[in-house]
């Protein structure tokens, strides 16, 4: 990594470790957030599942594995988990009966919702202490910083397929 100047006095790789440093003290908080919001408490990994089902409008179960560089059978043992709690419905496609297509069910989205209104609350108390200008800073940066971690998560616009002839 270069040292190059990315707007500030600091270089990138001061930033990087200042941005690693905020994601372990995010993971703390993050987990404590994950425990409290639902019983059974949710896995990592499958909170994850449940972020981009969500994310994404739903998906199938390939798009999934792709998004989380995972092998099938894991994806799949992860689905059936969410399943058994009920936040994850699965149906197959309508075009080809053997995709199988995830959608959250509406207690998966009120577990999202608990979560991310739980994590939300710890982060307003952290930035509570901050100065003025240091949140508008960082909530400027933050935007800037979330669209380029979200692009490589998101599916593509799914195209009107064309019509099929024989």
């Amino acid at each position: 990594m270069s040292e190059r100047d990315i707007g500030s006095r600091r270089p990138v790789r001061s930033a990087v470790a200042e941005m690693s440093e905020l994601i372990e003290l995010l993971e703390v908080v993050w987990e404590r957030g994950r425990d409290t919001v639902s019983a059974p408490p949710v896995s990592s990994a499958q909170a994850r599942v449940l972020f981009l089902v969500d994310g994404n409008g739903g998906m199938n179960l390939r798009e999934l594995g792709r998004l989380l560089e995972a092998a099938p059978p894991s994806v799949t043992r992860l689905c059936d988990r969410l399943q058994a709690v009920g936040f994850l419905e699965r149906h197959p496609g309508s075009d080809d009966r053997r995709e199988v297509l995830l959608q959250l069910t509406p207690a998966g989205r009120m577990y999202l919702e608990r979560l991310r209104a739980r994590r939300q609350e710890a982060l307003a108390t952290a930035m509570a202490a901050m100065q003025p200008a240091s949140r508008a800073a960082l909530a400027a940066g933050l935007a800037d910083f979330c669209s380029a971690v979200a692009t490589p998560l998101r599916l593509p616009a799914q195209q009107p397929a064309a019509p099929r002839t024989a």
